[in-house]
């Protein structure tokens, strides 16, 4: 099932997949959502990579110990059991597929600014964003290798415009204007501070990229957790600069009530052709992130049908280049019924119905990798270094589901138990015999 060395991908390039799957959508809209409580919000920023940083390392932690890995069943499943594994690879392939149309309704948003015809209508929002996803499909079915050359170059062509904004808008930055906007919701800063740490995560899902496509890296035990580390750590600086940067040229009130906050501090630094050139690197960028997404969604679906999880004669097979063709394919038809299921007034509210439950999601998710470290197995048994990982990873996916909203958190916990028993229901499936080889019970 894994890809052919010869159409592995090196270190270099993980880096670019994990890092592109980091800095996209919410790189671009955030900042407009966080100054709607002020400047302190970029402390949270400063939280969310250090919480990213210690489920990285964790992830990097399992890379070393599980060298072939190629779904969270891989490390959970020796650790937890074989039901465990079941719910934490399906919980995050839901999410990465889900939260694919949270990328497409921002990309499609950043292109909307520059079209000339009504592009802001929800109908032509709606076609826009099909279009977007079936593109995406048809480029993920040339293969990852060819994807993740796309990433490398969307990485550089999409962000020159923002490192010339990020470089040349200090001279713009006020401390009065970043100081002016601080808190301007009336509770207690580390109220804010807390209450900022689920959409600021949102622009850090992606940190386990590595680990979950390690079937189409080379040498995978060395360089997932480079790769892993290295994007974490490149996404959560440039976060903090801009976080900064941004709420210290515009007012906050004024970056509120943008739908493109670096295409307009770009028209303020350089004229209407700079705002032009942000935008279309903000659509180029997301669209990026939308390809590298849709490959991980591919891998785990393939993953997770080999192992018995998924229906195998719709997601198991995969293409002579790599491509899990019939998985992506079911994958595009689900984004697009979620398209036109969460199709909204405005590009801003399709986006928030989508984000917060996908980063729950993907958080009880990575919960189960922080057990399984604690744990260890009898082939693996865990080490005290592994449990520091573990707690850690515990740690701070405890913190993110408390910094959310309860609502939006009974939804997530709902969505756990329905897929438990659908589960349960089924008989448990069991793997195709062609590769029951690698499943086995727990």
């Amino acid at each position: 099932m894994a890809a052919t060395p010869a159409r592995r991908i090196g270190p270099v390039l993980a880096t670019f997949v994990v890092a592109n799957n980091m800095i996209g959508a919410g790189f671009f809209l955030l900042p407009a959502t966080l100054a709607r409580s002020g400047s302190v919000t970029w402390i949270a920023w400063l939280v969310g990579t250090a919480l990213a940083v210690l489920l990285g390392g964790a992830f990097a932690r399992l890379a070393r110990s599980h060298p072939a890995m190629t779904s969270a069943d891989d490390y959970v499943r020796p650790a937890l059991g074989r039901d465990a594994g079941f719910l934490a690879a399906t919980l995050y392939w839901l999410a990465s597929w889900i939260g694919n149309n949270a990328i497409a309704v921002a990309a499609f948003g950043y292109l909307a600014t520059l079209l000339p015809f009504a592009s802001h209508e929800p109908g032509v929002q709606l076609a826009g964003q099909l279009a977007l996803i079936w593109l995406v499909f048809a480029l993920n079915l040339l293969g990852p290798r060819q994807v993740a050359r796309f990433q490398g170059a969307t990485v550089v062509l999409g962000l020159l415009p923002v490192l010339a904004v990020l470089l040349f808008g200090w001279q713009q930055f006020d401390p009065d204007t970043f100081a002016g906007g601080w808190n301007r919701t009336g509770d207690s800063d580390a109220a804010v501070v807390l209450a900022s740490l689920a959409p600021v995560f949102w622009a850090f899902v992606g940190l386990e990229s590595g680990a979950m496509i390690a079937g189409v890296v080379r040498d995978p035990d060395r360089n997932v957790p480079r790769a892993t580390l290295a994007g974490i750590v490149l996404a959560g600086a440039v976060y903090v600069l801009a976080s900064v940067l941004l709420m210290g040229i515009v007012p906050a009130a004024e970056l509120a009530g943008s739908s493109a906050p670096f295409a307009l501090v770009a028209g303020q630094l350089f004229g209407p052709v700079g705002l032009w050139l942000v935008a279309a690197a903000a659509a180029i960028k997301a669209t990026g992130t939308l390809g590298g997404w849709m490959l991980v969604s591919g891998e785990t679906g393939a993953r997770a049908a080999a192992r018995g999880f998924l229906p195998w004669a719709l997601f198991g097979p995969v293409r002579r280049n790599g491509a899990a063709g019939r998985g992506l394919l079911v994958i595009a038809l689900g984004m697009s019924l979620v398209a036109v299921l969460t199709s909204a007034p405005t590009v801003g509210e399709q986006f928030g119905r989508l984000v917060g439950m996908v980063v729950l999601l993907v958080v009880i998710a990575y919960a189960a990798a922080g057990l399984s470290l604690l744990v260890g197995s009898p082939a693996v048994p865990a080490t005290a270094r592994d449990r520091l990982y573990g707690a850690g990873a515990l740690a701070a996916c405890a913190l993110l589901l408390l910094s959310s909203p309860w609502p939006m958190l009974a939804g997530a916990l709902a969505t756990a138990a329905i897929v438990w028993l659908a589960w349960r229901l089924t008989g448990r499936r069991r793997p195709p015999p062609a590769t029951r080889q690698d499943a086995g019970d727990g």
